[in-house]
């Protein structure tokens, strides 16, 4: 059975066609530009080749903490005694104290806001009691999350060549920490932190020179260079932007601009389709009612070039001799959107009712139709 559907169009007419340039020419060893809600990639190099993620460790540190949080286990006023090793950490740091106590929300905002390294030790040691017993959990949820190319040895992202990353998992962490936890990632946003009378502002400074821009973390080793991974959006339509092993700190923030600026300018993201949106009936054979509804399981985002709207077509195809019972959640079909001749994405339909099977005399009606169609 196939059913053409025609999408909403703007409210005023879009005629002219915008053609995409060629991306900017971005000076890194590897780098992303993603679209947070589409999954869409606008850009990229060498998303799989392992790199040193310096102190972009520091967003799965963060991930555990804002989990234990959530779940209960662990809360913000929690206080923890700084231990030596937190206190001796070198690089950057928000300058704890040995022996003092100090809270998860403070050491959070400074590992978050300050990269502080002692605040990310001090942090692991209250989660995992040592150092070393926190990373088995920080490379366990690695793998739970799908990161398949990262390991971790630190809490810090010191250097050590057993400690590495890829651009493409790097994204795909970002997007789960703004995806789960938006009560905490607020603080990648805050531009200074004070403790032990110090002022330290936060070392993303696209935060600073673009008010769209709100994360989320940059990091720094002589091997991996300077790397930022930025959040911004404009409107509804938020994008994620990688880049490692820039020169300095003038080039990381210069080139994650280039890379923003073109996705935000020459596309954008649309909601198409809610999760569980009835987009077609389909007919079933042999059950205690003729037809259900097809939909699907999520929310569907489509990132296009800008003014392209008008040109896509969505096309439901659901699969044939649906014989009962239909089982609510199971494909059945399948819906693709062309953008004039070029399919643009496909995505599975599944039941959004369940139909059980007909009496024997409903059965035996449509075995002998059957029979004919």
């Amino acid at each position: 059975m196939k059913l053409f559907l025609l999408l909403l169009l703007y409210s005023i007419q879009v005629t002219a066609i915008n053609l995409v340039p060629t991306p900017p020419s971005i000076i890194a060893d590897a780098y992303i530009l993603q679209d947070f809600y589409s999954g869409k990639i606008l850009m990229a190099k060498n998303v799989d080749k392992r790199i040193e993620p310096a102190s972009l460790t520091k967003l799965m540190t963060a991930y555990l903490v804002f989990e234990k949080l959530k779940s209960g286990k662990v809360k913000l006023d929690d206080i923890t005694t700084i231990s030596e090793k937190a206190w001796r950490m070198t690089g950057s740091r928000m300058y704890l104290e040995v022996n003092t106590q100090v809270s998860i929300e403070l050491l959070l905002k400074g590992m978050i806001i300050q990269s502080g390294n002692d605040a990310s030790i001090a942090l692991a040691e209250f989660m995992g009691g040592t150092e070393k017993a926190f990373v088995s959990l920080m490379n366990r949820q690695a793998k739970h999350l799908g990161l398949t190319n990262t390991h971790y040895v630190n809490s810090t992202g010191m250097p050590d060549a057993k400690h590495y990353t890829t651009v493409n998992d790097l994204v795909t962490l970002s997007k789960l920490l703004i995806r789960n936890f938006p009560e905490y990632y607020r603080w990648y946003s805050e531009q200074e932190l004070t403790y032990n009378n110090i002022i330290q502002y936060n070392r993303n400074r696209l935060l600073q020179r673009d008010s769209s821009v709100d994360g989320i973390k940059t990091g720094y080793t002589e091997k991996a260079g300077y790397c930022l991974i930025s959040s911004a959006k404009k409107g509804k339509m938020r994008l994620i932007s990688v880049i490692m092993g820039t020169k300095n700190d003038k080039s990381r923030i210069r080139e994650s601009e280039k890379m923003l600026d073109y996705g935000f300018r020459f596309f954008k993201t649309f909601r198409i389709y809610k999760a569980y949106q009835p987009l077609d009936f389909a007919k079933v054979w042999k059950g205690s009612e003729k037809h259900f509804q097809l939909g699907l399981a999520d929310v569907l985002y489509l990132t296009i070039p800008k003014g392209q709207y008008n040109k896509l077509k969505a096309t439901v195809f659901s699969t044939p001799y649906i014989m009962a019972p239909v089982i609510k959640g199971k494909n059945y079909g399948t819906l693709k959107i062309n953008m004039g001749n070029q399919v643009v994405l496909e995505r599975p339909l599944i039941a959004l009712t369940s139909i059980n099977e007909g009496t024997l005399w409903e059965k035996l009606i449509d075995s002998f139709l059957l029979f004919f169609y």
